[in-house]
């Protein structure tokens, strides 16, 4: 394996980035124009019908869940889509460009002094690529060896509450996950093998130490510590709350709310250990995160959603999807037996959330049954029950213009269907 130490941590903020930007006004960004969005080239073959999906057999559907990976996370901007077409027609160093766009990013979120970013294949590589940097520094050898922990730190504390299936990305490295639940449970793991501590930023309610008081500790240890926030934009500011309270790394997800390409993320970090997680990860040989590659577009890509993402009117569209709910809740509630509330979960897709519920001696109908008949109707809509409650739960802020109309008719119609 050849590092080049071109790009070693010392010269990590030593290029700048030139990457053109526009603002688009705050109303238009959650409009998906797909005309505007088409490709300029004629096409033949596969994709001329317009709709590729169909042409492969595999049915779209209308999301009222929010940003969910399975769903394919959310729409990009039309005018991202056009930034990264155009980086598709060059050549370029990927780690100057990794440099630079990381210095792109910490410019326009005011990330404090020592910090920078690294776009990533998404937030689970960052969480992956984070903890090698730290496990690793700059060495080469260690790089290669990795997951082989011989000579390197080999534990990380997490919370028990705060284990999740994203946690097998810490584990890929080699390490091994020390649960803890209490301050002096912490305190009496803490020992010469901790590596890093781990904080699930959606599990803050669960755990016993909340994420300002974690950070605390950390620093308290002079252990590194990393915060996965993947899913929790909006709002905007935890962009940089995370750092602002000292934790050293922070992971998001490029293809949820900010509306960046799906196989992106960012790690927003201490130079130095950013610097680290990019010599772990591709474009980087004999490295673990070598098949996380991410690509020059969506790279660009990322940059520019963040742009866009910054500039939106958040309250304005906060209140545009509250207000789609509460137009179909107007329809629904109009059915007897059924009832409407709303809610805004405290993080992970934080937007205006309605509760669907009905009296089943009237309507009977399991939730369950409704949400599989849902997705089995045409068009498809993909609605659960979910955060803790009964009845259906949605979403609207991944709708599309017009969309709220037909879950609206497809809902009434269900139910209607169903009464006793």
């Amino acid at each position: 394996m050849r590092l080049n130490s071109k790009w070693n941590r010392r010269s990590f903020l030593g290029s700048a980035g030139v990457i053109a930007s526009s603002l688009l006004a705050p109303r238009k960004l959650f409009s998906w124009n797909r005309r505007a969005a088409g490709a300029s080239t004629p096409v033949s073959g596969f994709g001329q019908t317009g709709n590729p999906y169909e042409e492969l057999g595999v049915t779209t559907v209308i999301n009222c869940e929010g940003t969910m990976t399975m769903l394919g996370g959310s729409l990009p901007h039309p005018e991202l889509e056009a930034v990264m077409t155009l980086a598709g027609r060059h050549f370029v160093s990927i780690p100057e460009l990794e440099v630079a766009a990381g210095k792109r990013i910490a410019e326009m979120l005011k990330l404090p002094e020592g910090y920078t970013a690294l776009v990533t294949s998404g937030a689970a590589a960052a969480i992956q690529s984070g903890l090698a940097g730290i496990l690793t520094g700059g060495n080469e050898a260690l790089i290669r060896q990795l997951p082989d922990l011989t000579g390197m730190k080999s534990e990380v504390i997490i919370q028990k509450s705060h284990r999740n299936p994203f946690d097998h990305q810490l584990r890929s490295t080699g390490i091994k996950l020390i649960e803890i639940e209490t301050v002096d449970q912490l305190r009496a793991a803490v020992n010469e093998r901790t590596a890093m501590m781990h904080f699930s930023n959606f599990a803050n309610a669960a755990g016993q130490i909340k994420v300002e008081e974690w950070v605390k500790l950390a620093k308290q240890y002079n252990i590194p510590c990393m915060n996965d926030a993947a899913a929790d934009t909006p709002p905007v500011s935890h962009l940089w709350d995370y750092t602002n309270m000292g934790y050293d790394l922070v992971t998001f997800s490029g293809g949820k709310a900010i509306r960046g390409p799906q196989c992106a993320g960012l790690l927003i970090g201490r130079t130095e250990m950013v610097a680290n997680a990019l010599l772990n990860n591709s474009p980087h040989e004999d490295t673990l995160g070598r098949s996380q590659k991410v690509g020059k577009e969506e790279i660009v890509g990322m940059v520019k959603a963040l742009e866009l993402f910054l500039a939106q009117d958040h309250e304005a569209l906060a209140k545009e999807w509250q207000d789609r709910l509460e137009g179909i809740s107007r329809e629904i509630n109009k059915i007897p037996g059924v009832s409407t509330s709303f809610f805004v979960p405290d993080i992970a897709n934080h937007v205006p959330h309605m509760s669907i519920t009905w009296d089943e001696a009237r309507i009977p109908l399991t939730p369950q049954e409704a949400s599989k008949l849902l997705r089995n109707s045409k068009p498809s809509i993909v609605m659960g029950s979910g955060e803790g409650r009964p009845g259906l739960a949605m979403n609207s802020f991944m709708l599309q213009p017009g969309e709220d109309k037909i879950v609206t008719e497809q809902l009434s119609r269900l139910l209607r269907e169903h009464a006793a």
